[in-house]
């Protein structure tokens, strides 16, 4: 075995770089080694890139949808996780205390130790490691939290575990989707297109998709995936088309998926029917928007944000991808390497010309 990794750092906005790290060595109370298969990338990725989120823990290995195949596991780690060498499993991005009130009462992801998993933020004792998915290996904290995966699924497809995740709890867990539901989901990006899936497997009768003119793509592939409307938001006014197609009434749930844009957040509200419910996933980047309460107030709305994937999610979207159901493999269309994660952000952020991303991945054996 090598006695070096490499994972790529980012030390600065759209600053990357690839760096060799000592081989972790697993001790008797640690976690585990993980070899990462793939790792997706999302929106935060984008904006974590870009500089328009914390850079308080520059240096760090950024990537927090990682899955890969354990290839060590200390005793105590492997009773806990319940794997061996050589399981796949997919991680989350959350690491919690384990001890604290919330965590023993089940509410871990508002755990107030918890801290960034791979590619989030990490207490600085931690120091700079292979923390990060965008690396060759992970050094997994005692306390993660794994999820098994099926090992004959292509990987491309089984990392999509975390957008999926979040189509799930957004759509589902969050906002209530259910038989006969109309749902509107404002944003065609990988998460909007997961949040189709998972309201099209919870029965929902009307599915809207918005998108820009740019994300035709997107829409259409939005239609394949169960969406019995799309939207270009540049070409139709949003609220002015839900409410024709739900004859005046509305909406019964909304998610708002767009990043950093805020007219959707008040399309949102303007669009669900009283009574109904609006989950908020779409970082703004400390942008203000101005909500209308009285309309809040006398539509009788839910509003809700949308705090990541917990474990119920997570393990709900592996079981849909293992089910094998809907055509998952339409949404992934890039795969890069290590030194190739600059263009990778790039190319699911837009930036570069002739490229229409869904779904983009880094492969560090690719």
């Amino acid at each position: 075995m090598a006695d070096t990794i490499r994972a790529v750092v980012q030390t600065g906005p759209r600053q990357l770089e690839v760096r060799e790290f000592p081989r972790p060595v697993i001790g008797p109370d640690d976690g585990g080694l993980l070899r990462v298969e793939a790792c997706g990338i999302c929106g935060s990725d984008v904006e974590q890139y870009r500089g328009n989120l914390s850079t308080q823990w520059l240096p760090m290995v950024p990537g927090h949808e990682p899955l890969g195949i354990i290839e060590e596991v200390s005793d105590s780690a492997a009773a806990r996780w319940g794997v061996q060498p050589g399981d796949r499993v997919a991680v989350e991005i959350l690491i919690p205390c384990r001890s604290c009130d919330l965590c023993l009462a089940g509410r871990y992801m508002s755990c107030r130790h918890r801290i960034g998993s791979h590619g989030g933020s990490n207490p600085p004792e931690r120091g700079l490691g292979p923390w990060g998915g965008f690396s060759e290996y992970i050094h997994l904290h005692p306390n993660a939290i794994l999820h098994k995966v099926r090992g004959d699924i292509p990987a491309e497809v089984a990392v999509m575990f975390n957008p999926l995740g979040a189509g799930v709890r957004w759509a589902v867990h969050l906002g209530g989707a259910g038989l006969g539901d109309t749902v509107l989901i404002l944003g065609a990006g990988q998460r909007g297109l997961a949040a189709v899936l998972a309201a099209r497997t919870a029965g929902a009768g009307m599915i809207i998709v918005t998108g820009l003119s740019r994300d035709a793509g997107k829409l259409a592939l939005a239609r394949e995936f169960g969406a019995d409307h799309t939207i270009d938001v540049e070409a139709e006014d949003t609220v002015s088309r839900v409410l024709d197609l739900t004859g005046g009434a509305g909406a019964d749930i909304v998610l708002e998926l767009t990043p950093m844009a805020v007219q959707p957040v008040l399309d949102a509200v303007h669009a669900v029917r009283w009574g109904g419910r609006v989950v908020l996933a779409g970082l703004k980047g400390g942008r203000p928007v101005e909500l209308p309460t009285d309309l809040l107030i006398n539509k009788s709305l839910t509003v809700m944000g949308a705090f990541s994937v917990d474990s119920r999610a997570y393990a709900e979207a592996i079981r849909l991808i293992e089910a094998g159901r809907f055509p998952l493999e339409r949404m992934h269309t890039h795969t890069f390497g290590l030194e190739e994660v600059p263009r990778a952000i790039e190319t699911l952020a837009g930036e570069v010309p002739g490229e229409d991303a869904v779904h983009v991945a880094i492969m560090p054996g690719a």
